[in-house]
Protein backbone atom coordinates (compact mmCIF):
# COMPACT_ATOMS: atom_id res chain seq x y z
CA UNK A 1 0.00 0.00 0.00
CA UNK A 2 0.91 3.58 -0.74
CA UNK A 3 -0.01 6.72 1.30
CA UNK A 4 -3.72 5.89 1.47
CA UNK A 5 -5.89 8.25 3.29
CA UNK A 6 -8.15 7.60 5.50
CA UNK A 7 -10.67 9.68 7.53
CA UNK A 8 -12.71 8.89 10.80
CA UNK A 9 -15.22 10.41 12.57
CA UNK A 10 -15.59 10.98 16.45
CA UNK A 11 -11.92 10.82 16.53
CA UNK A 12 -11.51 12.90 19.42
CA UNK A 13 -11.23 10.49 21.88
CA UNK A 14 -12.24 6.72 22.55
CA UNK A 15 -12.12 4.38 19.78
CA UNK A 16 -12.41 7.06 17.18
CA UNK A 17 -8.95 8.50 18.40
CA UNK A 18 -7.23 4.24 18.90
CA UNK A 19 -8.86 3.43 15.34
CA UNK A 20 -6.71 6.69 13.96
CA UNK A 21 -3.95 6.25 15.72
CA UNK A 22 -3.91 2.29 14.47
CA UNK A 23 -4.54 3.67 10.78
CA UNK A 24 -1.58 6.77 11.15
CA UNK A 25 0.69 3.31 12.49
CA UNK A 26 -0.18 0.95 9.41
CA UNK A 27 1.03 3.73 6.94
CA UNK A 28 -2.31 6.09 6.22
CA UNK A 29 -2.68 9.57 6.59
CA UNK A 30 -4.85 10.45 8.62
CA UNK A 31 -7.57 12.99 8.77
CA UNK A 32 -9.55 12.87 12.72
CA UNK A 33 -13.22 14.77 12.22
CA UNK A 34 -15.17 15.52 15.18
CA UNK A 35 -16.97 17.90 17.05
CA UNK A 36 -15.03 18.67 19.30
CA UNK A 37 -11.53 20.47 17.22
CA UNK A 38 -9.31 20.88 19.88
CA UNK A 39 -9.64 16.98 21.04
CA UNK A 40 -8.96 16.14 17.44
CA UNK A 41 -6.71 18.44 16.79
CA UNK A 42 -4.35 17.24 19.71
CA UNK A 43 -4.85 13.46 18.62
CA UNK A 44 -3.76 14.38 15.53
CA UNK A 45 -0.66 16.76 16.73
CA UNK A 46 0.42 13.36 19.04
CA UNK A 47 0.38 11.46 15.43
CA UNK A 48 2.23 14.17 13.99
CA UNK A 49 2.93 17.55 15.15
CA UNK A 50 4.24 18.75 11.42
CA UNK A 51 0.37 18.10 10.32
CA UNK A 52 1.44 15.98 7.00
CA UNK A 53 0.37 12.92 7.83
CA UNK A 54 -2.51 13.48 10.78
CA UNK A 55 -4.79 16.32 10.49
CA UNK A 56 -8.18 17.44 13.17
CA UNK A 57 -11.19 18.55 11.52
CA UNK A 58 -14.06 20.22 12.44
CA UNK A 59 -17.41 18.98 11.78
CA UNK A 60 -21.21 18.13 13.22
CA UNK A 61 -21.99 15.36 11.72
CA UNK A 62 -25.84 15.91 12.44
CA UNK A 63 -24.84 18.84 9.55
CA UNK A 64 -24.75 18.03 5.81
CA UNK A 65 -23.11 21.37 4.66
CA UNK A 66 -20.13 21.55 7.80
CA UNK A 67 -19.48 18.08 6.98
CA UNK A 68 -19.22 18.99 3.31
CA UNK A 69 -16.81 21.99 4.10
CA UNK A 70 -15.03 19.17 6.23
CA UNK A 71 -14.37 16.89 3.35
CA UNK A 72 -13.57 20.04 1.21
CA UNK A 73 -10.67 21.02 3.69
CA UNK A 74 -9.50 17.54 4.24
CA UNK A 75 -9.17 16.96 0.25
CA UNK A 76 -7.11 19.98 -0.11
CA UNK A 77 -4.87 19.34 2.67
CA UNK A 78 -4.48 15.47 2.08
CA UNK A 79 -6.34 14.34 -0.48
CA UNK A 80 -9.87 12.42 -1.12
CA UNK A 81 -9.82 9.89 1.70
CA UNK A 82 -9.83 6.02 0.08
CA UNK A 83 -11.01 4.97 3.89
CA UNK A 84 -13.97 5.82 5.57
CA UNK A 85 -14.32 4.72 9.36
CA UNK A 86 -17.62 6.00 10.40
CA UNK A 87 -17.25 6.09 14.47
CA UNK A 88 -19.29 9.21 15.62
CA UNK A 89 -22.03 8.35 17.94
CA UNK A 90 -24.45 9.84 20.59
CA UNK A 91 -25.18 7.77 23.64
CA UNK A 92 -28.46 8.83 26.35
CA UNK A 93 -28.87 5.72 28.53
CA UNK A 94 -32.66 6.65 28.97
CA UNK A 95 -36.29 4.37 29.19
CA UNK A 96 -37.77 3.84 26.00
CA UNK A 97 -40.92 5.96 27.23
CA UNK A 98 -39.14 8.68 28.09
CA UNK A 99 -37.47 9.44 24.90
CA UNK A 100 -38.43 13.29 23.50
CA UNK A 101 -38.97 12.55 19.76
CA UNK A 102 -36.28 15.45 19.33
CA UNK A 103 -33.62 13.89 21.42
CA UNK A 104 -34.75 10.39 19.25
CA UNK A 105 -34.10 12.59 16.15
CA UNK A 106 -31.28 13.80 17.08
CA UNK A 107 -29.34 10.41 18.21
CA UNK A 108 -30.33 9.09 14.82
CA UNK A 109 -29.27 11.59 12.67
CA UNK A 110 -25.77 11.77 14.71
CA UNK A 111 -26.07 7.49 14.13
CA UNK A 112 -27.09 6.52 11.64
CA UNK A 113 -27.76 9.60 9.31
CA UNK A 114 -23.99 10.66 9.24
CA UNK A 115 -23.52 7.16 7.45
CA UNK A 116 -25.41 7.69 4.96
CA UNK A 117 -24.09 11.40 4.10
CA UNK A 118 -20.27 10.46 4.60
CA UNK A 119 -21.07 7.37 2.77
CA UNK A 120 -22.46 8.83 -0.10
CA UNK A 121 -20.23 11.81 -0.33
CA UNK A 122 -16.60 9.80 -0.27
CA UNK A 123 -17.42 5.86 -1.83
CA UNK A 124 -18.36 7.12 -5.56
CA UNK A 125 -14.70 8.71 -5.47
CA UNK A 126 -13.45 5.12 -4.06
CA UNK A 127 -15.25 3.05 -6.85
CA UNK A 128 -13.90 5.12 -9.53
CA UNK A 129 -10.32 4.38 -8.12
CA UNK A 130 -11.00 0.88 -8.07
CA UNK A 131 -10.37 0.55 -4.27
CA UNK A 132 -11.99 1.48 -0.79
CA UNK A 133 -12.90 0.68 2.58
CA UNK A 134 -15.82 1.39 4.67
CA UNK A 135 -15.89 0.73 8.15
CA UNK A 136 -18.70 1.32 10.33
CA UNK A 137 -18.99 1.57 14.53
CA UNK A 138 -22.22 -0.49 15.21
CA UNK A 139 -22.79 -2.25 18.69
CA UNK A 140 -23.78 -5.31 20.52
CA UNK A 141 -27.09 -3.40 21.14
CA UNK A 142 -27.89 -2.87 17.54
CA UNK A 143 -27.65 -6.83 17.34
CA UNK A 144 -29.96 -7.99 20.78
CA UNK A 145 -31.64 -4.45 21.41
CA UNK A 146 -29.61 -2.34 24.17
CA UNK A 147 -31.70 -1.54 27.75
CA UNK A 148 -28.64 0.35 28.73
CA UNK A 149 -27.87 2.82 25.75
CA UNK A 150 -31.43 3.90 25.06
CA UNK A 151 -33.91 2.29 22.22
CA UNK A 152 -32.85 5.19 19.89
CA UNK A 153 -28.84 4.28 20.39
CA UNK A 154 -29.98 0.94 20.05
CA UNK A 155 -32.09 1.44 16.56
CA UNK A 156 -29.67 3.47 15.13
CA UNK A 157 -26.89 0.91 15.69
CA UNK A 158 -29.44 -1.64 14.03
CA UNK A 159 -29.63 0.42 11.38
CA UNK A 160 -26.14 0.75 10.54
CA UNK A 161 -25.84 -2.91 10.47
CA UNK A 162 -28.64 -3.01 7.20
CA UNK A 163 -27.12 0.24 5.60
CA UNK A 164 -23.41 -1.83 5.76
CA UNK A 165 -25.24 -4.44 3.89
CA UNK A 166 -27.20 -2.52 1.47
CA UNK A 167 -23.61 -0.34 0.61
CA UNK A 168 -21.24 -3.29 0.14
CA UNK A 169 -23.94 -4.79 -1.99
CA UNK A 170 -23.74 -1.33 -4.32
CA UNK A 171 -20.06 -1.61 -4.63
CA UNK A 172 -18.28 -4.54 -4.43
CA UNK A 173 -17.96 -5.08 -7.75
CA UNK A 174 -15.94 -1.91 -7.64
CA UNK A 175 -12.84 -3.11 -5.10
CA UNK A 176 -14.81 -0.79 -2.23
CA UNK A 177 -15.75 -3.32 0.61
CA UNK A 178 -18.17 -1.91 3.09
CA UNK A 179 -18.22 -3.57 6.65
CA UNK A 180 -19.15 -3.31 10.57
CA UNK A 181 -17.44 -3.86 13.86
CA UNK A 182 -19.69 -4.14 16.92
CA UNK A 183 -18.42 -3.75 19.97
CA UNK A 184 -19.64 -4.50 23.57
CA UNK A 185 -18.79 -3.14 27.05
CA UNK A 186 -15.27 -1.18 25.68
CA UNK A 187 -13.17 0.98 28.19
CA UNK A 188 -13.65 4.29 27.14
CA UNK A 189 -13.60 7.72 28.67
CA UNK A 190 -17.30 7.43 29.46
CA UNK A 191 -17.13 5.17 32.03
CA UNK A 192 -15.43 7.13 33.90
CA UNK A 193 -18.82 8.79 34.98
CA UNK A 194 -20.36 5.43 36.02
CA UNK A 195 -20.21 3.80 39.36
CA UNK A 196 -17.99 0.91 40.32
CA UNK A 197 -20.07 -1.26 41.55
CA UNK A 198 -22.46 -0.43 38.11
CA UNK A 199 -19.13 -1.21 36.22
CA UNK A 200 -17.95 -4.25 38.52
CA UNK A 201 -21.20 -5.98 37.94
CA UNK A 202 -21.27 -5.54 34.25
CA UNK A 203 -17.85 -6.64 33.79
CA UNK A 204 -19.58 -10.26 35.59
CA UNK A 205 -21.95 -10.25 32.37
CA UNK A 206 -18.89 -11.04 29.86
CA UNK A 207 -17.21 -14.32 29.44
CA UNK A 208 -13.51 -13.35 29.02
CA UNK A 209 -14.18 -11.17 32.67
CA UNK A 210 -13.15 -7.79 31.55
CA UNK A 211 -13.75 -5.21 29.12
CA UNK A 212 -12.72 -4.74 25.80
CA UNK A 213 -9.99 -1.87 24.98
CA UNK A 214 -9.65 0.26 22.43
CA UNK A 215 -6.84 -0.54 20.68
CA UNK A 216 -8.22 -3.93 20.32
CA UNK A 217 -11.50 -2.74 18.26
CA UNK A 218 -8.97 -0.40 16.18
CA UNK A 219 -7.26 -3.54 15.08
CA UNK A 220 -10.01 -5.35 13.92
CA UNK A 221 -10.54 -2.03 12.27
CA UNK A 222 -6.90 -2.16 11.20
CA UNK A 223 -7.42 -5.46 9.47
CA UNK A 224 -10.75 -4.28 7.66
CA UNK A 225 -9.29 -1.31 6.07
CA UNK A 226 -5.99 -3.36 5.08
CA UNK A 227 -4.82 -4.91 1.61
CA UNK A 228 -5.66 -8.60 3.60
CA UNK A 229 -9.34 -7.55 3.86
CA UNK A 230 -10.61 -7.20 0.38
CA UNK A 231 -12.99 -10.95 0.51
CA UNK A 232 -14.93 -9.54 3.41
CA UNK A 233 -17.54 -7.33 2.24
CA UNK A 234 -21.20 -6.58 4.14
CA UNK A 235 -19.71 -8.56 6.84
CA UNK A 236 -20.64 -7.27 10.76
CA UNK A 237 -17.63 -8.12 13.41
CA UNK A 238 -18.24 -9.23 16.65
CA UNK A 239 -15.99 -8.12 19.52
CA UNK A 240 -17.64 -8.75 22.73
CA UNK A 241 -15.18 -10.68 24.83
CA UNK A 242 -18.08 -13.51 24.61
CA UNK A 243 -21.03 -11.81 25.39
CA UNK A 244 -22.74 -12.73 21.79
CA UNK A 245 -21.51 -16.22 20.54
CA UNK A 246 -23.08 -17.28 17.13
Amino acid sequence: MGQEIALVTGAGQGIGAAVAERLHADGFRVALLDIDPAAASEVAARLDPQGRTAIGVAADVREPEAVRAALEQVRERLGSPDVLVNNAGRTVPKSVWDIELDEWDDVLATNLRSVLLLTRELAPAMAERGWGRVVNLTSLAGQQGGLVAGAHYASSKAGIIVLTKIFARELAASGVTVNAVAPAAVHTPVMADMPQSQLDKAVESIPVGRFGQAGEVAGLVGYLCGPDAGYVTGATMDINGGVFMR
